[in-house]
């Protein structure tokens, strides 16, 4: 398959890329475009062949739920059965914006982008591409992020390129993502609202919004086998470079020693080694490769940064990538969920 890479000019000239992207999404093809969080990986929600091609394009397990992506408010009422007080609430305080909500769904929903659940799960983008699109496209568009499975989340153009070229229809380009991590998923099908995946919508606002809100067990580990997940990235590992990546934690002290030493170890056994660290750390380790995360106080600049960063030991054939651990207040809880997966929790406390 050729894929098709047309750049967003923000000019009349776009007009011509988004029918072009509307009429293969109608007729069943696949599309990646960028959203506010990560590059989405598009397909017809309602049409269950195309959803079927998302998920052999990404090598993605069935059992892995897909999100519906929308245009306006109306759409809940045609893609869910029960659209309670809660989503109401939740669509007027964050949406359009980085929310996925999960309610009953509609028989018009396949089952084959639920992983066979009666939940659906539903967002509405606030970037200017995505919103386009899905208006221009009339239909509901269902994406993952468009990324070969398992590996991190592309956050630019040239991360959808190296991972999809050839597997789908076109690629949309435009690098104005501006979170970098996936959207903040609540399950609200339930009695209690529960969020099943942390993003830049923190406990706090929901907690602000909805009074209890739950968090489910698997945000800091994962569904155990055989139990269908509710919400795309529940279950299985994530993220993960082709390096091994391990998370050190403590005092900064004794993490950067610990580090240190570890990469000492991985040079004598001829391996190289790669370390991620806030800022004010820096230049405390001898690794081959440093990256930068933002300053600790910065928590919205360590989810810009961490799935390019993780990406970017690929690029220098990086074998190991130890992590400092990073803070939790805000949306850094979002950080270490991805990071811990990215590792298969493989975490030294020191």
């Amino acid at each position: 398959m050729d894929t098709v890479v047309e750049r967003i000019s923000h000019s009349d000239s776009d007009e011509q890329i988004y029918e072009r992207a509307s009429k293969i999404l109608r007729s069943g093809g696949l599309v990646a475009f960028p959203t506010e969080t990560v590059y989405g990986l598009g397909a017809d929600a309602l049409d269950k062949d195309a959803s079927a091609k998302i998920y052999a394009a990404k090598g993605r397990p069935s059992d892995n739920p897909l999100i519906v992506h929308i245009a306006d408010k109306k759409a809940l009422y045609e893609l869910s059965s029960d659209v309670n007080e809660w989503a109401l609430k939740a669509a007027e305080v964050f949406w359009p914006g980085p929310l996925t909500m999960i309610l009953k769904k509609k028989d018009i929903v396949p089952d084959s982008i639920t992983g066979g659940l009666p939940t659906v799960a539903v967002r509405m983008p606030s970037h200017p591409v995505a919103a386009r699109l899905i208006k221009k496209s009339g239909v509901y568009i269902a994406a993952p992020s468009a990324n070969i499975s398992g590996k991190p989340s592309p956050t630019k153009a040239e991360h959808v390129i190296h991972d999809m070229n050839g597997r789908i229809d076109m690629i949309i380009a435009d690098d104005t993502v501006d979170i970098g991590v996936e959207s903040t998923i609540i399950d609200l099908s339930g009695s209690v609202p529960v969020i099943l995946r942390p993003g830049y919508i923190t406990w706090q606002q929901l907690a602000d919004v909805f009074g209890e809100v739950e968090v489910d067990p698997a945000v800091t580990g994962s569904v155990a086998d055989g139990i269908v997940p509710k919400a795309p990235g529940m279950k299985y590992k994530h993220y993960s470079p082709d390096a091994k990546v391990v998370i050190v934690m403590g005092e900064t002290g004794r993490v950067a020693d610990k580090i240190n030493e570890l990469t000492a170890q991985r040079h004598e056994e001829g391996a190289s080694v790669g370390v991620m660290a806030v800022s004010e750390n820096v230049g405390m380790y001898n690794a081959d490769m440093v990256v930068d995360m933002g300053s600790r106080c910065d928590e919205a600049e360590a989810a810009k940064k961490l799935f390019s960063a993780l990406r970017s030991f690929d690029d220098k054939r990086i074998e190991y990538v130890y992590s400092e651990s990073f803070p939790t207040d805000n949306v850094g809880q979002a950080v270490m969920n991805r990071l811990i997966k990215a590792a298969g929790h493989t975490i030294i406390k020191v």
